[in-house]
């Protein structure tokens, strides 16, 4: 069974939508599109999502379910070792997994990314230092890497 629940962050409305036990997807929507089935698994993650816009969390412990290529992966995992406050340019991702001219392909890997704020794609910034390429707009990636930053 999936299930689906909402959390209304300081930047958005975040769709959460789970199996029995792991989360498939942490998105920002526009608007309720599903109607609410919640389960433990999307009440933790929305009291983990609550923690982290409170600067009470800085390392999420949900177990996740990703679906993607082996490449797209490996990119995710490495995301997930990024420091909270941190951040790692594409091309600095690309070296960590041995793979050091698929910065593009970071980035692609990055664009589907189902799992916003955990899997910290939003840490991932040019390599000039520039806010560039996130799914949910470059506004709510400063807005997230500030929070980060002033804890």
């Amino acid at each position: 069974m999936i299930y689906f629940d909402y959390y209304k962050s300081p930047i958005g409305l975040v769709k959460v939508v789970a199996n029995s036990d792991s989360i498939l997807q942490v998105d920002f929507e526009l608007d309720y599109d599903e109607v609410v089935s919640p389960s433990l698994i999307t009440d933790m993650t929305i009291t983990q999502l609550d923690e982290y816009f409170n600067k009470k969390r800085k390392i999420f412990d949900i177990p996740l379910y990703t679906v993607g290529t082996d490449f797209q992966k490996l990119v995710w995992n490495a995301l997930l070792k990024i420091p909270y406050g941190e951040t790692r340019s594409y091309k600095e991702i690309a070296e960590t997994i041995n793979h050091p001219l698929a910065y593009r392909a970071v980035g692609n890997a990055n664009n589907k990314n189902k799992i916003a704020i955990i899997i910290p794609c939003h840490r991932v910034i040019g390599a000039n230092g520039s806010f560039v390429g996130y799914a949910s707009g470059i506004d709510k990636k400063r807005w997230l890497l500030n929070l980060e930053k002033n804890v």
